[in-house]
């Protein structure tokens, strides 16, 4: 709608700030066709946007920023033949800032978070870690989900994938409690949770990642952390703080090396006394994702954990994810529109379409049932892969600022 208002004012200069952002690809793909209109009509365009790919699809020239500065300047073509010279800069450090360089093994956990061991059996029988029984839900008539049914076992990555709109973040609400299903249950580890609020699924070990990354705006980042992690906190009372008695100190200096341990973790050393409300959208997802890992969860929700982060960082993001993963033994469920990334990180997929369950299985499988390419991925190879190195496979294909689809 936006784009097709400032098609109406037929703008000589037209700015797109982050086209392709929480966007599925077969929208980013119609938008992608909108924008080459626009110009085949006269209109300038300046694109943003943290996928190389998707920029470089309809771009006749890219600009790199870093820090203020321009590092790298060249037309499509030039990126499209020499994919290694954009990769060099846009990507320099990318692993080393996520905190997942070389074989590093994750930082300790501190105070009195859980060591939680892989289970000795391996079997598939044993219980699930999260459950949805035939859950529905509807608002004013509209059936956001429809009679949906999810397993997730221990230790295992479920992405869910489908269109915006398809009931993925409501299956989300459902179960973490902010939204009740009329209909259906929802279980955590064989518990049966569905009456519980969100508070009491917390404190069994469901930790969730938002969107819109839901944080105290008015603290830093260091802070934030650390009342991320209260749950570990046995020594609270105002009497203790008030005299600075030794148990207080000593559980302050824990938090403080915990906090430490997880700016670091995540890349986050040069925003720790920031606010909030000062970091950009793809910080503050950084930062909503430590506070997700600071509370030792055992099932992880994550809703579009890529969404608003440059490349560089979603690319590193997946083996970071793993480590996190492997070191807390939790199960997570990931909604993600990113599919390069997703199918990377995720042991099976999950495909939403109008609130119902269209395909499951591994990665491979899910992404090429045909009613998967029709209702999610479309057809134009930029728009379906945001992260990874696409150019190196596709730039033969398509020539800059022509669609993947003309190709096929």
């Amino acid at each position: 709608m936006a784009l097709a208002m400032a098609f109406v004012t037929a703008p000589s200069l037209l700015l797109i700030d982050e086209l392709s952002l929480g966007l599925s690809p077969m929208l980013v793909e119609q938008l992608l066709d909108s924008v080459r209109t626009m110009r085949d009509a006269g209109t300038s365009v300046l694109l943003v946007e943290q996928s190389v790919n998707v920029a470089v699809s309809v771009a006749d020239r890219v600009y790199v920023m870093d820090s203020g500065s321009i590092r790298f300047s060249g037309s499509a073509v030039e990126v499209r033949d020499r994919p290694d010279l954009l990769w060099s800069i846009y990507l320099r450090h990318a692993a080393v800032g996520m905190g997942v360089e070389g074989d590093r093994a994750p930082t300790t956990v501190a105070l009195a978070v859980p060591a939680v061991a892989a289970p000795a059996d391996s079997s598939r029988d044993r219980v699930a870690a999260l459950e949805v029984f035939e859950a529905s839900v509807s608002f004013g008539g509209v059936n956001a989900l429809e009679g949906v049914t999810l397993e997730a076992a221990p230790g295992e990555v479920v992405g869910v994938i489908g269109p915006n709109g398809a009931g993925k973040t409501t299956l989300f609400d459902v179960i973490s409690g902010f939204t009740h299903a009329q209909r259906g249950r929802v279980a955590l580890d064989g518990a049966d949770v569905t009456s519980m609020a969100p508070a009491a699924r917390s404190r069994l070990g469901l930790g969730r990642s938002f969107q819109d990354s839901r944080l105290f705006s008015g603290l830093s980042t260091h802070d934030t952390l650390a009342v991320a992690l209260e749950r570990f906190i046995d020594m609270g009372d105002p009497i203790n703080a008030v005299l600075r008695l030794p148990v207080m100190v000593d559980t302050e200096a824990a938090v403080r090396l915990r906090v430490d341990e997880l700016i670091e973790l995540f890349g986050l050393q040069p925003f720790a006394g920031k606010f909030v409300s000062e970091l950009s959208t793809g910080t503050r997802r950084l930062v909503d994702l430590a506070t997700v890992v600071a509370h030792a969860p055992r099932i992880v929700l994550l809703d579009e954990p890529s969404s608003g982060i440059a490349q560089r960082e979603v690319e590193a993001m997946a083996d970071l994810l793993r480590r996190v993963q492997r070191h807390l033994f939790a199960t997570f469920v990931v909604v993600e529109h990113d599919i390069a990334f997703v199918s990377e990180l995720a042991d099976r997929l999950v495909a939403f379409d109008r609130g119902s369950v269209i395909a499951e299985g591994s990665p491979s499988e899910v992404l090429a049932r045909p009613e998967v390419v029709e209702a999610f991925l479309g057809r134009d190879a930029f728009a379906r892969i945001g992260s990874g190195k696409a150019l190196t496979a596709l730039g033969a294909a398509t020539e800059p600022g022509h669609s993947a689809k003309s190709e096929q």
